[in-house]
């Protein structure tokens, strides 16, 4: 099972890079104004970015990322010290998450565990069959998974991964939405940050090899989590016998 959800750091290994040279080819430059977070320095808006997120009570993460030649995609919801829900894609098989409080639950089709759990993933996929598999978030085997649903986490490293070398590349447009552009010139990326308003991060573009995008969105909107049926769960620990 380790090695099946260890897969899931490399978007976490993504998130973390930093922000760098590249871009994305719906971004344009435009004139800055709005929220004044053009005319600060790229350290600056970054702190102000992370400190941003890390003050909301919730957010939506969405993307992929193709990491050592694995496609990974994720669609989650969080509500800041309470939990996520949404879907992760590893090597084109959905698998479906949610996280409420100490509890994790995880639901996926035969495929995956036929790929994913080598030898005995026929034996998971009768047994989880229509149902969800509950685990507990601080099982270090399933720390990968849990790991979205703390993007406090998340945009830490994003700050610590950055040096001298990042640039505020001033105010420009990303799919619509008016935006500064981080760019470190070492990493192969850009972050995008809200120029208007408070400045939530808006995505994160990685180009070249292991190139992605993850966005950002939905802050502060509400996030409903409830733990699926217990008559369509199977708790991890029946697996050990």
């Amino acid at each position: 099972m380790r090695n099946v959800l260890a897969g899931t750091l490399l978007v976490v290994a993504f998130a973390a890079a930093g922000c760098g040279s590249g871009g994305s080819q719906s971004a344009n430059t435009t004139s800055g104004s709005g929220n004044s977070e053009a005319s600060k320095s790229a350290t600056q808006v970054l702190t102000d970015a992370v400190t941003a997120a890390d003050s909301a009570s919730s957010m939506r993460m969405n993307g992929n990322v193709n990491a050592s030649g694995k496609q990974i995609g994720l669609d989650l919801s969080v509500a800041k010290g309470n939990g996520a829900k949404g879907s992760l894609t590893l090597g084109g098989n959905p698998v479906q998450l949610i996280v409420v409080g100490p509890n994790g639950y995880m639901k996926a089709g035969s495929t995956f565990w036929s790929q994913f759990a080598g030898s005995s993933g026929s034996v998971i996929s009768q047994l989880l069959a229509g149902r969800w598999l509950k685990f507990p978030v601080n099982n270090a085997q399933f720390g990968p998974l849990v790991a979205f649903s703390s993007p406090k986490a998340l945009f830490d490293q994003l700050k610590a991964g950055a040096d001298s070398s990042l640039k505020n590349n001033g105010a420009t447009t990303y799919k619509g939405q008016s935006v500064v552009a981080l760019d470190d010139g070492s990493k192969n990326g850009t972050l995008y940050v809200s120029a208007t308003g408070t400045p939530y991060p808006v995505a994160l573009v990685k180009t070249g090899s292991g190139g992605g995008t993850i966005t950002f969105s939905g802050w502060n909107d509400p996030v409903s989590l409830a733990a699926p049926p217990a008559s369509k769960v199977l708790d991890f620990s029946n697996l050990h016998g």
